[in-house]
């Protein structure tokens, strides 16, 4: 499946700002079932400097400053992107035990920006939390495999947990949205890694693009799509890193276009920086996701 991507980000801010200073990971970092074709980047007003660069994980980053005071700022990052299907379909009884996974993760050297090693561990954001672990404890006890539990896992996210767009926000902590049982897909994202690393079981955080159908007889809503967070389980050396998307309790496939991978959102979001001056702003995001042909 080829989709043309569009990402519309536009800033208003209270006052004057100046020295502005900005990361931008909108790009897609190369990915196995992906094939990026084209990318381009539109920003007003113009930088005075941008240089674009590898991060420590699986994530392109751009880095611009702005020497002029601004009142605004319009970013648009537009891409078309070959997403191949899986292979095949993931079987839950299919590859090595929790144990077997666990010990493998450990004898892995690889220190390259997708090895396990980096992601089994305590992040910023996706912190040590005692309650999420023991709610987990179940889903890796016993001789089932990491895509059986992965999926146990992401079934009991969906049907405990309630989309809500209003009860959380990017600053909430895992912890609050896991107490509350409602939250977005960030949230659903940072639980279920939280609850993979406790129990010893390398788990990313995943930035993208998500195809959304519209009903029968109804248009696409250009616009409508929105950039959403899955969670990448490390199955063995032999299956690798699985998607699970909680939100939708679905495996990630066809449908879903990667965009970045990290220990949590602080690592790969989309947009982040620092500035002089401004009272405040207000911030709108526009995506568009189109099938081509």
């Amino acid at each position: 499946m080829i989709y043309d991507v569009r990402h519309l980000t536009s800033v208003q801010y209270a006052g004057l700002v100046r020295l502005a200073r900005f990361n931008l990971r909108l790009k897609p970092a190369p990915w196995p079932s992906q094939t990026l074709q084209s990318y381009s980047l539109t920003i007003d007003p113009l930088p005075w400097t941008i240089q674009e660069e590898a991060g420590p994980y699986l994530v392109n980053r751009s880095r611009m400053t702005l020497r002029d005071p601004i009142s605004r700022l319009s970013i648009e990052s537009r891409f078309r992107v070959e997403v191949s299907p899986p292979v095949q379909a993931i079987d839950p009884a299919a590859g090595p035990s929790v144990g077997d996974v666990r010990v493998q993760a450990l004898e892995r050297r690889d220190i390259s920006p997708a090895s396990p090693a980096s992601y089994l561990y305590a992040s910023p954001i996706a912190g040590s939390e005692p309650e999420i672990a023991q709610w987990a404890r179940g889903f890796f006890d016993g001789d089932s495999s990491v895509a059986a539990a992965g999926q146990a896992l992401m079934a009991a996210i969906h049907s405990q947990f309630r989309y809500d767009d209003e009860a959380t926000a990017t600053d909430t902590p895992p912890l609050a949205a896991f107490n509350e049982r409602r939250g977005v897909c960030q949230d659903f994202t940072h639980i279920m890694i939280i609850a993979a690393r406790a129990h010893a079981i390398p788990a990313a955080y995943v930035s993208g693009y998500l195809r959304t159908l519209p009903p029968p007889g109804r248009p696409r809503l250009v616009g409508a799509d929105a950039m959403h967070a899955w969670v990448n389980l490390w199955c063995g050396n032999e299956l690798g890193w699985i998607g699970f998307d909680p939100t939708n309790n679905l495996i990630v496939g066809s449908d879903h276009i990667f965009t970045a991978m990290g220990r949590d959102y602080g690592d790969i979001a989309p947009l982040d920086g620092v500035f002089h001056g401004g009272e405040g702003q207000k911030m709108d995001v526009s995506v568009d996701v189109a099938p081509v042909g």
